[in-house]
C-alpha cells in the first residue's frame, strides 16, 4: 500500500537534512564562483547593413510579398542574383573569407603592441585553467606521434587556403568559427555580422573588416561580367585606336608626299588611304562609345550597402554571466540536496507518483495539513 504523507511531512524532511543543504549549497557556490572567475570576459561588437538587391525586374506577385514583408523563396522578387543575402554567411564561412582575416594588424586595448590577428589568436588567448588539463591528452598523442613520423618543420606563417597546416584548420575550427557570425533576416534581408572576442577594441576591428571584405566580395561577384566586358572593350579600344593613328599617319605622310600632283593613281591612292581613315575612325568611335557604355554598366552594377549599425569598441562585457550561472548552479544543488533528503524519508517516489498523476486518489495519498 502506497505510503501516505503530508506537507509536514515532507517539510519536516527537509528540515531533517538542513545541515547537509547548507553545507552542499555553500560548496556549490564557493565552487561556482572559482569555476567562473576563470573563465575570460569576452565582449562582442555588431554591425548592420541593409545591401542593395539586383535590380532584376520584379513579378507583381514576389512585390507584393514583399510589401508586406514575406520572402517568397531564397530568389526573391526575380531577381537573378546567384549569390542572395541568405547565402552571405555560407559564404563567411568559407575557408578562403575566414584565412583573409589572418593578416589584419591588430592590437589590444591596454597596449600599443602591433600583431596580426593570426598571431593574436594563436598566442594571446586567454583561458581557463581546465583546458590546458584536457589539452594535455593531443600534446601527448602529437609526442608518441613524433616519435614514429619525422617531424618536417611546417611554416605556419603562410596561409594557402588550399591546404591548410594542422594549426591553421584548428584555429579556424575552434575560434574563428565561434567568433564570428553573420545572421540574415528573412524577412528584411537585413544583414548582422558579429563579432566575439576577449578584447573589444579588437572586436570593433575585425567586425569592422569583416563588414568590408563581405562587401568588396559581394561588389566583386556583382560586378564580375561588367569587368570582363570592361577589360575586353579596353584592349578593342586601344587597338582600334591604335589602327585609326597608323591610317591617318599614312594618310597625312602620303598627302603631303604628294601635294599638288595630277597623276590618277595618286589621287586614286590618297581617296583609298582616306576611305580607311573614315572606316577605321568610325570603328574607333563605336567602340569609344561601348567602352563608355562598359564603365557606366560596372558602376552600374557596384551594389550599394547602407550601413545601419557600425562597428564600435564595446563597454560592457557581453559574458559571461557569473552572477546567473552561480544562481542556477546553486539552485539545481538544493534541488538535487531536497530530492536526497525525500528519497532517504521514503517520500520521493510517492511524491513524484502524485505530480505527475499517476496516483489513482490523489487525496488519499497526500494529506494537506
Amino acid at each position: 500500500m502506497e505510503k501516505k504523507i503530508s506537507i509536514k511531512d515532507i517539510w519536516n524532511a527537509l528540515l531533517k537534512y538542513k545541515r547537509l543543504g547548507i553545507k552542499v549549497l555553500v560548496a556549490t557556490f564557493v565552487i561556482a564562483c572559482f569555476l567562473t572567475l576563470c573563465v575570460p570576459n569576452y565582449y562582442r561588437a555588431t554591425v548592420t547593413l541593409a545591401p542593395e538587391l539586383s535590380r532584376a525586374s520584379s513579378n507583381s506577385l514576389s512585390s507584393l510579398a514583399a510589401s508586406f514583408g514575406i520572402n517568397m523563396g531564397g530568389n526573391t522578387s526575380g531577381s537573378s542574383e546567384a549569390i542572395f543575402p541568405t547565402l552571405y554567411p555560407d559564404m563567411m564561412n568559407s575557408v578562403e573569407f575566414k584565412t583573409s582575416l589572418f593578416p589584419i594588424k591588430v592590437h589590444e586595448i591596454d597596449s600599443d603592441e602591433e600583431m596580426t590577428y593570426y598571431e593574436y589568436l594563436l598566442d594571446h588567448q586567454r583561458k581557463p585553467w581546465w583546458s590546458y588539463i584536457f589539452g594535455l591528452k593531443n600534446v601527448m598523442i602529437g609526442a608518441i606521434k613524433s616519435l614514429f613520423v619525422s617531424n618536417e618543420e611546417v611554416d605556419n606563417s603562410k596561409v594557402n587556403p588550399f591546404m591548410l597546416t594542422k594549426e591553421q584548420y584548428d584555429l579556424i575550427k575552434y575560434q574563428l568559427n565561434e567568433k564570428i557570425n553573420c545572421d540574415v533576416d528573412a524577412q528584411t534581408l537585413v544583414i548582422s555580422i558579429s563579432v566575439t572576442d576577449q578584447d573589444p577594441l579588437i572586436a570593433a576591428v575585425i567586425a569592422d573588416s569583416v563588414k568590408h571584405r563581405l562587401q568588396n566580395a559581394i561588389t566583386t561577384y556583382r560586378t564580375s561580367k561588367a569587368r570582363v566586358d570592361l577589360e575586353y572593350n579596353k584592349k578593342l579600344f586601344e587597338e582600334t585606336k591604335r589602327n585609326y593613328d597608323d591610317a591617318r599617319q599614312k594618310y597625312a605622310v602620303f598627302a603631303d608626299a604628294n601635294q599638288g600632283m595630277v597623276l590618277q593613281s595618286a589621287r586614286s591612292k590618297l581617296i583609298e588611304l582616306e576611305n580607311d581613315m573614315q572606316i577605321k575612325y568610325q570603328a574607333y568611335s563605336s567602340v569609344a562609345a561601348q567602352l563608355q557604355s562598359a564603365e557606366a554598366k560596372v558602376q552600374q552594377d557596384t551594389p550599394a550597402f547602407t550601413t545601419i549599425r557600425g562597428a564600435t569598441v564595446p563597454v560592457e562585457k557581453d559574458g559571461p554571466h557569473r552572477a546567473r550561472i552561480v544562481i542556477i548552479l546553486c539552485f539545481l544543488a538544493g534541488l538535487i540536496t531536497c530530492c536526497y533528503a525525500l528519497h532517504k524519508e521514503g517520500y520521493l517516489i510517492p511524491l513524484t507518483r502524485f505530480v505527475l498523476g499517476l496516483d489513482g486518489d490523489k487525496e488519499e495519498s497526500v494529506k494537506s495539513v
